[in-house]
């Protein structure tokens, strides 16, 4: 049922963090689903199913709800399910969320280069992002993605941000965040786990190494903003 459209009756609230438990209307079995959202909710409302929580092996797997114009990632409805009666393991959710950065530095001939990443499961070359964690903001989730995939030490470029929206699999919906950051030096330690290759190469060449029509556009905006 992920990604479906329902209509749900709100019976209850089950913690102070904005979780309500309500039934699926229309639904044979009046099955139980929790809804997360960020107002006040009673009586029914239109949501669609965004996850699906599964505990230890054996227990019932929960439906998680939202309301149709509000969007939770993964570290969101786990801290919102962490203090209910049952004890997920695992989640699986529509949406997710990565940031990272589109990398530069300026060699020794007074050139921009870009760094370009090819993860293990990518056949494409793109750049080194990740996805965010509990706790963190955009800026913080880029920074340490950034060193853990690459060992580099960068600086965010202030006013640089660039969202890139896709769905991959059909009801995932992905949304990369990307800054723009600088690098003082050239020698990356790819994190073995999930970088094959990179390369520092020209912006011109970048476009063209490029597949995706999103990571183009946010090569042009990085064009603009570095004037080359």
């Amino acid at each position: 049922m992920l990604g479906k459209n329902v209509t749900i009756e709100i019976f209850g609230t089950l913690t102070d963090k904005r979780l309500y438990s309500g039934y699926i209307v229309g639904s044979s079995d009046r099955r139980q689903v929790y809804v997360i959202t960020d107002s006040e909710l009673h009586g029914t409302i239109d949501c669609t199913i965004i996850a699906s929580a599964m505990g230890d092996i054996g227990s019932q797997t929960r439906l998680v709800a939202s309301p149709l114009d509000e969007v939770f990632y993964e570290p969101d409805i786990a801290e919102r399910l962490y203090n209910t009666s049952v004890p997920f393991k695992k989640i699986n959710c529509i949406y997710e969320k990565s940031c990272g950065a589109v990398i530069y530095r300026i060699n020794e001939k007074n050139d921009i280069k870009i760094l370009l990443v090819k993860n293990h499961n990518g056949k494409c070359w793109t750049f080194p992002k990740g996805h965010i964690e509990s706790g963190e903001n955009e800026e913080q989730t880029a920074l340490r993605e950034i060193k853990e995939e690459t060992g580099l030490n960068v600086e965010l470029v202030p006013g640089f941000r660039q969202i890139s929206s896709y769905r991959p699999f059909g009801k995932i919906r992905k949304t990369a965040v990307f800054f723009l950051a600088k690098a003082e030096k050239s020698v990356v330690s790819m994190q073995q786990s999930e970088i094959d290759y990179y390369l520092w190469v020209s912006i011109d060449e970048a476009m063209k190494m490029c597949r995706h029509e999103n990571d183009t556009n946010i090569l042009r905006e990085v064009r603009k903003r570095l004037a080359v």
